[in-house]
């Protein structure tokens, strides 16, 4: 497995989208980063870790999507290979928080943010960005956050969860080469976070209760309203308050 390994830069995803324009790179090359300056999250948000702490990498994936229609099966694919991969270091109470925020309890350990490059050839080239919590123990200004150290009482070796992750991600991306789908995506929506549990929502400012049903597989959150109806929200369309 191919690994760059940088001291710091301003997005590993930045960093791994321009190299593989203008290098030849194997499937499933990763960048990491000791200190990432400008992460992202889901639609712009910024992912801020304390550097040497947590783990900051973006895993090149190639010749797996070949529709977009398809693109949220990687999500959950790479959801669950952290899931899998954090189950083997005895994390606890672990779920996935649409669309893909991974939670210990009712607090966040990490994010994902995916993005596809459709090639001039039709060739969807992915580029997978993991922030994780490993070893930081405070976060001033962000009660809703956590890492595997605070969640098990314990410092981790990051090097070895990377790797792991990887690993996973590897084997679930044959799975869905292999149109083995159906395990994955079970298992993305048997850890969905307060799934069947009524919950309060809000949309445009105004509060609703519902109850998450599941996720569409165009990613699509299925709420079940007062009325019994299923309404399907996109992402950022709808916040659920915890």
């Amino acid at each position: 497995m191919n690994i760059i390994k940088l001291s710091a830069i301003n997005s590993t995803n930045d960093y791994l989208k321009e190299l593989s324009a203008t290098q030849h790179l194997d499937n499933f090359t990763i960048v990491t980063a000791a200190h990432q300056t400008q992460g992202r999250g889901q639609m712009g948000t910024q992912w801020s870790a304390e550097p040497g702490k947590n783990l900051t990498f973006s895993i090149l994936i190639k010749d797996l999507l070949t529709e977009v229609t398809s693109i949220f099966y990687l999500n959950a694919a790479v959801a669950v290979s952290i899931t899998d991969a954090l189950m083997q270091f005895k994390i606890p109470r672990l779920s996935i928080k649409w669309p893909n925020d991974i939670l210990a309890g009712n607090k966040k350990l990490g994010g994902i943010l995916i993005e596809n490059n459709i090639r001039s050839n039709g060739e969807i080239f992915s580029i997978a960005g993991i922030g994780l919590n490993v070893n930081q123990l405070q976060f001033p200004g962000l009660p809703k956050a956590t890492s595997m150290a605070v969640a098990a009482g314990k410092d981790f070796d990051a090097d070895a969860v990377m790797l792991l992750i990887a690993e996973k991600l590897k084997h679930n991306v044959q799975r869905l080469l292999h149109h083995d789908e159906r395990d994955v995506w079970n298992s993305y929506l048997k850890q969905l976070y307060k799934k069947n549990v009524p919950m309060t929502f809000e949309k445009n400012n105004q509060k609703f209760m519902g109850i998450i049903k599941g996720v569409s597989s165009n990613g699509n959150l299925q709420v079940q309203l007062e009325d019994d109806t299923i309404a399907e929200f996109s992402l950022k369309e709808v916040q659920l308050l915890y």
